[in-house]
């Protein structure tokens, strides 16, 4: 399996940059993209790396954000044959509250009913072909970490916080063992490495890959976070976008080799 970066937000020479996150898999015979970033410069920098998108088998939104998701449009014109994933829950209503004001943070608005005939809706544990599935998050009380974080999302007029019930893990089986992307981990990417645990039991996990939403959490915070990850025994870890590089650097002070940094370009090869 080999993954390439197509975009995250740390700056590379040629390439462009964004704060978002995409990610193109080869696996076998099939190619899978997961994540779009927030514009088309994905796209520009597929060009430059010579990805070809229009064979891309399966597209991913990994969680329902426009940092994610508003690249849709650009793969959609210049894709034309693969179904985009999405969770079920996922709709166009997240947002972060910052004090009497919601800020829309959501997937680009009239993007599913413009796309309607290739997106499809994950429930459960899905297969995408074989070697490659999606989960659901199975950890209990997300919607506190919603809370904590000031992320809610709108179920009518009512405003709730965000249970990430609308986030999936994208995972491989390769011959190193399990690898895991998940483009924010906003159930806490510890949770994520139990909840593959459990839901592949005797399965040995290899990496996770993505972004672990640490950029605003405090010091001591990430250092119990590392401390947490380090007890799960996971090999390695590649992280970038939303962990910060604050969070990124004390990452590196307790987990050291196990950790490395994600940028735009960077192959990652199991």
């Amino acid at each position: 399996m080999k993954a390439t970066v197509l975009v995250d937000n740390l700056e590379v020479e040629n390439l462009s940059t964004e704060w978002g996150l995409c990610v193109y898999i080869e696996y076998g015979d099939k190619k899978v993209l997961l994540d779009t970033g927030s514009s088309d410069k994905f796209l520009q920098n597929a060009k430059t790396l010579g990805v070809d998108l229009a064979e891309v088998d399966f597209g991913v939104l990994s969680h329902a954000h426009y940092d994610h998701a508003d690249g849709m449009d650009a793969f959609f014109e210049a894709n034309q044959k693969a179904k985009f994933y999405l969770r079920a829950g996922a709709g166009e209503n997240c947002y972060h509250k910052l004090l009497f004001y919601n800020k829309y943070i959501g997937i680009k608005k009239g993007t599913l009913e413009k796309y309607k005939d290739r997106i499809a809706f994950a429930e459960g544990k899905i297969v995408l072909s074989e070697g490659i599935e999606l989960t659901p998050h199975t950890t209990a009380n997300l919607a506190e970490v919603g809370r904590k974080n000031s992320m809610y999302v709108r179920k009518g007029r009512k405003m709730i916080p965000d249970d990430f019930s609308h986030e999936q893990n994208l995972i491989f089986e390769t011959e190193k063992g399990l690898v895991i992307f998940n483009s924010c981990s906003h159930a806490g990417a510890d949770n994520i490495i139990k909840e593959t645990m459990e839901s592949y039991p005797g399965k040995k996990i290899c990496a996770l890959i993505g972004g672990f939403h640490l950029f605003r959490s405090s010091e001591e915070e990430v250092r119990a976070f590392a401390k947490r990850v380090k007890e799960t025994g996971i090999e390695k870890l590649y992280t970038g976008h939303c962990t910060g590089e604050t969070g990124y650097r004390i990452l590196k002070e307790e987990l050291g080799d196990r950790v490395e940094q994600l940028r735009t370009g960077l192959v990652m090869e199991f």
